[in-house]
């Protein structure tokens, strides 16, 4: 299978985790949320939330292993409580499979705040920052994003409004969060940068933008 050119594609192959439930409706549309398991090749499983029409979920069951394409969008949480930042994956087709783990996406994007440079304790250079990926009828997702090494450096110095075209994965890491006293549980998720896809001449399109999802 193999993808064409958009600013925004996420293919996932995992195994559902629970049976959908109802997350909200929008314009008369019931839309369900469910987190899907996906195994990196350490071992590490990552949890990853998804969200679909309701028509869509009438084969999702909790064991049941699962192939979804989609987009990663963001949503600014206002209530008040919890993570501000609420990332999650759209899925626009279901279906299940009996493949391998899969977890790779295409984001095509600008750098919208100054990128942060860092290095562990063990002296490994990191570089996190947001990009801003364009949706449908003039509205963005703001997606946190991670890059190690040569490609956290290469990222580092580029300024705000540069544009970036990448190839990475979604993950989930859990942190704990001080409430007052006690501390909180969570999970975070971002992208894990890969490598970065060279424009053409004229900046219309990656020059590397098409791959291959199966295994």
């Amino acid at each position: 299978m193999e993808w064409e050119w958009k600013e925004n594609q996420v293919f996932l192959r995992g195994t559902a985790e629970e049976t959908p439930y109802i997350s909200h409706e929008s314009y008369g549309q019931i839309y369900v949320k469910f987190f899907l398991s996906v195994a990196r090749l350490s071992g590490i499983e990552d949890r990853l939330p998804i969200l679909c029409k309701q028509e869509q979920s009438a084969q999702i069951a909790a064991g049941q292993q699962l192939e979804i394409t989609g987009e990663l969008r963001s949503f600014n949480n206002k209530n008040g409580s919890g993570q501000r930042l609420i990332l999650s994956v759209f899925a626009k087709s279901v279906q299940k499979t009996a493949g391998e783990p899969q977890n790779t996406l295409f984001l095509d994007g600008v750098v919208c705040k100054a990128p942060t440079f860092r290095q562990t304790p063990l002296g490994r250079e990191i570089c996190d920052f947001i990009l801003a990926v364009n949706r449908r009828y003039g509205r963005a997702d703001y997606l946190p994003c991670i890059a190690w090494g040569r490609l956290a450096k290469e990222i580092a110095v580029l300024p705000v409004g540069s544009r970036l075209c990448l190839d990475g994965r979604l993950q989930s890491r859990t942190y704990r969060k001080m409430i007052g006293e006690y501390a909180e549980e969570r999970t975070a998720f971002e992208v894990s940068v890969m490598r970065l896809c060279p424009l053409e001449r004229d900046g219309s399109k990656p020059l590397v933008f098409q791959r291959e999802t199966g295994g």
